[in-house]
């Protein structure tokens, strides 16, 4: 029975339900997507039913690709794209020339199909994927600038390479045969209309979100994403298939604009990419049908191969012959190349119009989610190995970002140096810069509030952030703003010795710890060390049979548990710790409050201890 409703809200669930899954087993969610398409589709249990959907799959196939060419984009920098311009304007450009070649020639010589197919299948392994490649880095944490590369061509080939796959259908199944100058300006005409398009759409926007009267509170993303339907549709109309186009750019544009809501809009849009990934991969898995992918047999199993390892090296060692990557970093970007949701959206497509133009369109779509399959996971299960022989892959977990370049941050700073950990103190104040780099620490000049300081400390890769800044208000937003660029992070937002303005409650609300365990007035202490009013010295813990809080509020202004050294670990005090036996704390020591300190340190149990 043939229930369009029904395939999609399955769809829908299953999608989620199958990247929920990915996630927690570490695989690429692509891989159980086109599984549970084939599982739920007409091969097997036959409750997913695409043909169900008539003509009207390719309006949602349309729409989905548009809100996730759009995310795609806001999540493209300029400042990243133009320190690796050369690189990418090579890949997209004589890169994408080149797998087209190597593409249709594959298909040819291995497979034996028509010109017209095997050039068409050519166009569609020109774009990789985006909605692949991005949580594959995320995982991988692979070298800033491969990563940046590799994104912004994946989202750039998904746009130009949609619209040269589309015109060259339109010359293959044209009866009167287009030119091929004729579909060079067909090509061309589409993205300058999609570009112009995109520029007017993304700035408009943009302009729009910088008043917060014009759109009313909890309105603005749904806003958005009628205006990215609206412009994908009306590009479309203008000029066929610039819809890709004009929705990428458009992100672009609004991606690296300030407006008010700019973090809650990447995070609404990349929720609803997620559900549009899972519902599209299910549903066009699918229609492709298993007895197709065999008919291929070895043949179309060799035409993948070639691609990933002869046409894809050979297309990015030639395209970027000229920039400043090194031998490592293109064979990285050679060794990953996944297809993606663009190109089985297309492949779809061009089996439907293919067929009804009387040629054979299902054994294209067959070996295009071939490529999918083998592409996705082949980078998925190999590509951190890769990156880690190569030696390109980050480090994970190292070091703490410490909002803060007074003396107590760079107190903090040392002590954890000592014990080999990575530390990067942020601030604006030039003179607290000018102390951290005298005294060897890393440290960032500028405004951490704006999302490229932030960036350029790479949280990602990070243990955690400790916001120590004077402002405690600072703190907050600093501490959220870090949460969101990296969730797994440990977050310790810094508060003041005062009831009104960040209380503890409130930071504890939002999964942050609070640093010291106590509230601290840094721009005290700062003081006192500046003014060699105080000391940092070490204490080893005796176990006690009387419990007690190492943040005693009694205590502040008078000393200041820092860091606790446990064995070979060292980590910043906060109000989940608890004192164990042979635990070494740093202690900053109020001098003027010396006896008071020290009496309080021998009634819990705390002995000086010499390192």
């Amino acid at each position: 029975m043939h229930n369009p409703a029904l395939t999609i809200g399955l769809a829908m669930a299953v999608g989620m339900a199958a990247q929920v899954i990915a996630r927690h087993i570490r695989i690429p969610g692509i891989v159980l997507l086109l599984a549970s398409g084939m599982l739920f589709g007409p091969d097997v249990l036959n409750w997913i039913q695409p043909e169900s959907l008539g003509e009207s799959l390719h309006i949602i196939v349309g729409f989905a690709v548009a809100v996730i060419l759009f995310e795609g984009g806001m999540n493209l920098k300029f400042s990243r794209i133009k320190r690796e311009g050369r690189s990418i304007q090579g890949l997209i450009t004589v890169g994408a020339l080149i797998t087209f070649v190597g593409g249709t020639l594959c298909a040819k010589l291995f497979l034996g199909w028509d010109w017209r197919v095997a050039i068409l299948f050519g166009t569609l392994v020109i774009v990789t994927g985006p909605t692949v490649i991005s949580p594959l880095l995320k995982r991988v944490r692979v070298h800033h600038s491969v990563s940046v590369i590799l994104e912004a061509e994946g989202i750039l080939l998904d746009a130009i390479g949609a619209i040269i796959a589309v015109v060259a259908l339109e010359i293959a199944i044209s009866p009167s045969g287009l030119s091929f100058i004729f579909g060079i300006w067909h090509i061309l005409t589409r993205l300058l209309v999609g570009t112009l398009l995109g520029l007017v759409g993304g700035f408009t926007m943009s302009f729009i979100l910088r008043f917060r009267n014009l759109v009313s509170d909890g309105l603005e993303n749904v806003f958005i994403l009628s205006w990215v339907f609206a412009l994908f549709q009306i590009s479309n109309t203008v000029s066929p298939e610039s819809g890709i186009a004009a929705v990428t750019f458009a992100g672009m544009v609004l991606g690296n604009s300030k407006t008010y809501i700019h973090r809650e809009l990447l995070e609404f849009k990349e929720q609803l990419t997620v559900l549009m990934i899972g519902m599209l991969f299910v549903i066009l898995a699918a229609d492709v049908r298993i007895a197709e992918i065999q008919s291929l047999g070895m043949m179309g199993f060799m035409t993948v191969l070639a691609l990933m390892f002869i046409i894809r090296p050979v297309s990015v060692f030639i395209s970027t012959s000229d920039s400043s990557l090194n031998l490592k970093q293109k064979t990285l970007i050679s060794w990953i190349a996944p297809r993606g949701i663009v190109a089985a959206a297309v492949a779809s497509f061009f089996a439907f119009e293919l067929n009804n133009h009387g040629y054979e369109g299902s054994q294209l779509r067959a070996l295009v989610f071939l490529v999918i399959i083998i592409t996705v996971l082949f980078a998925g299960l190999t590509g951190g190995l890769a990156a880690s022989a190569l030696s390109l892959k980050r480090k994970s977990e190292s070091g703490w970002i410490i909002l803060g370049a007074h003396g107590v941050a760079r107190l903090l700073a040392t002590i954890f140096k000592r014990y080999g950990q990575e530390v990067i103190c942020i601030d604006e104040n030039p003179r607290a810069c000018h102390r951290a780099e005298n005294e060897g620490i890393k440290v960032f000049y500028g405004n951490a509030l704006e999302e490229r300081v932030l960036q350029r400390a790479e949280p990602d890769i990070r243990k955690g952030i400790i916001a120590l800044s004077g402002n405690e208000e600072v703190n907050y937003i600093f501490s959220q703003r870090a949460k969101y660029l990296e969730k797994n992070m440990t977050i310790l937002t810094g508060i003041k010795n005062r009831t009104e303005g960040i209380t503890r409650k409130m930071v504890i609300d939002t999964g942050a710890r609070i640093p010291f365990g106590r509230s601290a007035d840094m721009d005290q202490w700062s003081q006192w060390l500046r003014q060699n009013s105080a000391t940092c010295q070490n204490y080893i813990y005796h176990e006690s049979k009387q419990d007690h809080e190492i943040s005693d509020p009694n205590m502040i202004g008078i000393l200041l548990p820092l860091v606790i050294r446990r064995s070979k670990s060292v980590e910043p005090i906060d109000n989940l710790y608890k004192p164990k036996e042979k635990d070494i704390v740093y202690f900053l020591l109020n001098k003027q409050k010396m006896d008071e300190a020290h009496s309080w340190l021998s009634r819990h149990n705390w002995h000086k201890h010499i390192i």
